[in-house]
This record gives structure tokens, sequence and C-alpha cells, in this order.
């Protein structure tokens, strides 16, 4: 059996909190995460009846009980929701104070309309808690919406989410003057990451779960990768160099 080793440490961001214990986007799973020490936190937001509430799915049925559309659904229904694992959905500004300084948190934009409330409540918790921005990023696949964000917000990092290899790799993003480049793990080359560096982004991949693909990702020069499995890269980290 081959054994696995990364040419270099991969930063660790949990994917919607990278539990298999917790449901994922749950401040169990967040705190589980923390627990062990990853660098990152990553979950999804929806601006639900004007309140930030965090889930990924677009219909009710997977993670959350139920059925219909989650734009549909009024928050305090949601929010009396028990989701398999007994926990509950939880808000933006609890993830916030549950998380605090422990680690960088990862905030996706999924509804077309949480920019402003995003960047209004991210303006808030810093004030009131003290911190700064600099441990934030906001990314999205809405291009559009993240824009938004960095007029109303610029003091915040942006990551631009990409499905595919656009035809001229990273290039074509450098209104949204973003931090990082996160491609899928399924378009995912050399050329792409090579692009993107020199472009002045940190390339962040996702989702990456299984250890010979970590591997992978060290080699093609990756700065981290999103994982369902925290456990695994910090052990492979541990033993890295």
């Amino acid at each position: 059996m081959t054994h696995t080793t990364l040419a270099k440490p991969l930063l660790c961001i949990a994917h919607r909190g990278g539990s298999q214990q917790f449901s994922e986007n749950t401040l169990a799973a967040f705190e589980e995460s923390l627990n062990i020490g990853v660098d990152a936190i990553e979950l999804d937001v929806w601006n639900l009846g004007g309140e930030l509430l965090i889930a990924h799915d677009r219909r009710l049925g997977k993670t959350l009980p139920g059925g219909g559309r989650l734009i549909d659904q009024q928050p305090h229904q949601l929010k009396e929701l028990i989701l398999a694992c007994g926990n509950r959905i939880a808000s933006l500004t609890e993830a916030l104070q549950l998380i605090g300084d422990r680690a960088t948190l990862n905030i996706e934009l999924k509804s077309p309309d949480c920019a402003e409330l995003v960047a209004a409540t991210l303006e808030s918790f810093v004030r009131d808690s003290g911190l700064g921005f600099d441990q934030y990023v906001v990314s999205s696949f809405d291009h559009p919406q993240l824009y938004r964000f960095k007029q109303r917000l610029p003091q915040v990092k942006r990551g631009i989410l990409v499905e595919g290899i656009p035809l001229h790799y990273a290039a074509g993003f450098d209104e949204l003057d973003a931090y990082t480049f996160h491609p899928s793990i399924n378009f995912i080359n050399a050329e792409l990451v090579n692009d993107a560096h020199r472009r002045g982004y940190k390339v962040w991949v996702y989702t990456v779960n299984e250890e010979d693909d970590m591997q992978l990702m060290s080699e093609l020069g990756v700065d981290g990768i999103f994982t369902d499995y925290p456990k695994r890269l910090m052990t492979l980290n541990a033993q890295c160099c």
C-alpha cells in the first residue's frame, strides 16, 4: 500500500463544519472542528425573511427535515426544526459568536440577496466584539453579488468560487479584487493553479476528502482545501516535511 505524503502542508478548511458526528452547518459541527484545531471553518448563509440562517441546500428534505424551497419558509419555523443530530439550524450571528477568533471563517453567500445583510452583520459583530475583519473571507458563485459585497464592505477579503475551468483560467476577475480563488476538485489542473497564483490569488480547492487527492492538491501547489474530513488532512499535515 502506497503511503500518502504531502509535498507541503495545506490550509485545513472544515467544509460546512467538517463533522462526521453532527449535521453539516451546525454549531456542534463547528465546535467539533474548532476543538481539533482546524485553520478555518466554511459555512453557507441565506437571507430568509431578513434573517441570516446557515444552510446549504435550496430545498428541505436532505439536511433540514420537511419539504419545499428554503426561501419559501418562515425563519421562525426553520429555527424550530430538529436536525438528525438533534441540533437546530443556526444563525450567522451565533456562528460568529461561537467561532470568535479561534479560526478563519469563510462565509459563502447562497441566496441572491444576502450581501448587504452579511456586510451589516459583520460590521456590527466586529464593532461589538473588538475583533478585526482579517479573519473573514466572503465567497460566492454569484460574482455580481460578491462585487456588491466588495462595494459595501471592502475591508473583508473575498473568494471567487468557480465550478469549471474558465476559458482564460483566473483572468477576468480583477473587479472583484479577491484574496482567494476557489476551483472545484473536479476541474483542476496545474495551469489553473499557476495562473491564479500569478494573478496574486491564494488557491483553495473544494471539496477534497480522499488522502490521495490531498496529496495531489499539495503537489499542484494548492494553498488550502475545503474538506469534510479535517482530521485526515491534519494528520497528513503533521507528518509533512
